[in-house]
Parts: structure tokens; C-alpha cells; sequence
């Protein structure tokens, strides 16, 4: 089986490149890291809104491109390896992605066109403190139709117009929509390893709720969101990791020491082959789950697991040995291997960190053999 991209697919990665390098440098990014005032860069995002990344994955009859989500991760490896600093995957993997999972064709009708637009920026809010959300820890609660709880950390939560939340109802559990500029909201800005993406906690106080999906389906199908947001979130880092193997490698072929190219001395050949060799792990399993999402394929929940682990490691791995490679220079703010260790903690803790995510693919696989 070849799970490799098509011609058109691969082409539409190359504009993707050809753009994020011509309109988000690693200046641009630092702009954003360095002040606190500025969530996200505007200008990009408009941009990326208006060649229509935002709805690449919605239908046509919502107003989208209709394309397929392997179109979005190939957008997705090119925004990682970018560094982009928009409320994108927020908006598109999770808020937009929600409402086509389990949303009724008046809130598909009502919300999705928005999303292609860029008039709307979404968010998921399911963690409510530190470590891995289970039904123990979730006590938002939705009574009469009005929310109360609180939900940190939100990605671009700051920034939001729309939440999709997990939280109780009755004796299960439901997704709700949540606008963010309703009453009965609270919201602050939380500091993270990464500030390039903002993120906050948000309060709710009796806010106004609309149910998502049929009730007592909230934790299916949070589970079921976070699997297909997994393989987008995967691509980004792979894109992540490729920019550090890039750098580490362009480094050592032109930085000299002795005479010699540091690429040269068998530690940092080594060095950048491991790099490599995980990587492209990542890469395949990255591939599958594409395919995997694309098809909405049996294997997905297996797939996405594989993805998420792969992804986080190559990407941790790629951004702390890129750092090594540039030797005390690395290691300074005026470098820019920082930028990629940020991002690169943050992902793999965004949607929950690999622990979450080897126990789910170990559950997985147990569920499949045992059947």
C-alpha cells in the first residue's frame, strides 16, 4: 500500500512553503515570543485565511475548499516547520474539526462557514489543572443549559470567540458550544514554555451552553477529536523536527574547527543520524495516520497513538540535539534553537502528553487483539 502524498498534493506543500517562508521568519516569530502584548501574529493569519488553509477540510456546502484532511496535513508539516505562531491548529484541528464530528447540520450550517472565513477563532477546553484529563478530574459541570467550571490551560483561549467544552451533564459527560464573548466568562492569560502560543484559563459562571453531539456522547467523542487532531498535531512536528535537522546539518558542514567541518568528527554524525532515523519514524507513522484520517479507517484510534508518540519523540529529540550541535551558542537567547525546543515541548504536551498517548496505543492494541 503506498501511503505516499499525490503530485497535487505535493505541490500544494511546496506553495506552502514558498509562503510560510516568505511570510513567517523565525524574526517573526521571535517578535511574537518577545512581546507579551501581541498573542499571535495578525498579519499571518489573515494571510492564511485568505488563501483558504482555513478551510481546506470543510465542505463546500459550509463554505470551505472541500479538499481532503491529507490536504490539511500537508498544510499542517509546513506550518510546524514554520514555527507559525496563529491560533490555527486550535481553530481547525479542534473547534472546526468538533463541529464536523459531531455537530447538527444547523450548527454545521451556522458555525463552519465562519471557520473557512477566519471570522472565528476556536479552541477545545477539556484540561482543568496539571496532568492527564480522566472522568475523575472533570468537574465543569452544565445544568439548565448554563456552564460553570473552570478549563486551564486552553490553547489561544485568550483569544477565542468559541469553545468547544467537555463538562458533566447529569450523570455523563457532553461537549458543549461556548461563545467566548457571552456573558458569564472569565478569562487570563497563562505563561507557558512556548509564548508563541498563547494560552488561558477560562472560568465560566452560569455561561450559556449548546449541547454538541448526542447527550451522554461527550467522551467518546472528545476521544474520537483528539485522535484526528493527533495525526495533524504529528505532521506539525515532524515539520518542526525536519527545520532542526536542517539547521543542526547546515551548521556542521560550515562551522570549522581545526580545519575541519564539525560535520566531519563521528559525535556529531551521530548526532544527526539519530536525528534522522527518528524522524523518519515519525514520518511514516505520520504517513499512516493520514491515510488513516483520510479513509476514517478502522485502524485511526491505533494510528493517531502511533503518530502522537513517534511525533513527540523525533520532535524532542530533534530540538534538544540541534541545540547540542551549536555548542554554547545554542544555548543563547539570541540563537534561534530555542525557538524550536519551545515548540517542540509544548506540542507534546498539547492534547495531552506521550504518556497519554503510549497508554492509549498500548489499550488500543490489547482491545484489537483481545477481538
Amino acid at each position: 500500500m503506498n501511503f505516499d502524498f499525490s503530485d497535487d498534493q505535493k505541490m500544494l506543500k511546496d506553495q506552502a512553503n514558498r509562503y510560510l517562508r516568505d511570510n513567517c521568519s523565525l524574526k517573526q516569530v521571535r517578535a511574537v515570543l518577545e512581546n507579551d502584548a501581541v498573542p499571535y501574529d495578525e498579519a499571518l493569519w489573515k494571510g492564511i485565511v485568505e488563501l483558504g488553509w482555513t478551510g481546506t477540510a470543510i465542505p463546500e456546502e459550509y463554505g470551505g475548499a472541500g479538499m481532503s484532511h491529507e490536504d490539511l496535513c500537508v498544510i499542517a508539516e509546513e506550518l510546524g516547520r514554520a514555527l507559525a505562531p496563529t491560533p490555527f491548529s486550535s481553530t481547525v484541528y479542534l473547534a472546526a474539526e468538533a463541529i464536523l464530528l459531531a455537530g447538527s447540520e444547523t450548527q454545521r450550517q451556522s458555525y463552519l462557514p465562519r471557520f473557512a472565513l477566519g471570522e472565528v477563532i476556536g479552541c477545545f477546553a477539556m484540561a482543568e489543572g496539571a496532568g492527564v484529563p480522566t472522568p475523575s478530574t472533570i468537574k465543569a459541570t452544565v445544568t439548565d443549559g448554563k456552564l460553570t467550571g473552570g478549563k486551564v490551560p486552553v490553547a489561544d483561549g485568550d483569544v477565542a470567540d468559541l469553545a468547544i467544552v467537555l463538562a458533566r451533564s447529569g450523570s455523563d459527560f457532553g461537549l458543549f458550544l461556548v461563545d467566548l464573548k457571552g456573558p458569564g466568562i472569565t478569562r487570563k492569560a497563562v505563561e507557558t514554555v512556548d509564548p508563541t502560543r498563547s494560552h488561558a484559563r477560562i472560568d465560566f459562571n452560569k455561561a450559556p451552553a449548546e449541547p454538541l453531539g448526542a447527550a451522554g456522547e461527550g467522551w467518546r467523542l472528545a476521544e474520537a477529536l483528539l485522535d484526528r487532531a493527533a495525526i495533524l498535531f504529528a505532521f506539525e512536528q515532524v515539520g518542526g523536527a525536519q527545520a532542526c535537522l536542517d539547521m543542526a546539518t547546515d551548521y556542521a558542514k560550515n562551522r570549522y574547527t581545526f580545519g575541519r567541518a564539525i560535520g566531519s568528527y563521528q559525535a556529531i554524525k551521530h548526532k544527526l543520524v539519530n536525528i534522522y532515523v527518528d524522524l523518519e519514524l515519525a514520518r511514516a507513522n505520520a504517513y499512516y495516520g493520514a491515510w488513516a484520517l483520510g479513509t476514517n479507517a478502522a485502524e485511526l484510534p491505533v494510528a493517531a497513538a502511533a503518530a502522537r508518540v513517534a511525533a513527540s519523540e523525533a520532535f524532542n529529540h530533534a530540538a534538544r540535539e540541534t541545540i547540542q550541535t551549536h555548542g554554547g551558542m545554542g544555548f543563547t537567547w539570541e540563537h534561534d534553537c530555542h525557538l524550536f525546543y519551545r515548540r517542540a515541548k509544548l506540542l507534546s504536551l498539547t492534547i495531552g502528553g506521550e504518556r497519554r498517548w503510549k497508554e492509549r496505543l498500548i489499550g488500543q492494541l490489547e482491545t484489537r487483539n483481545v477481538a
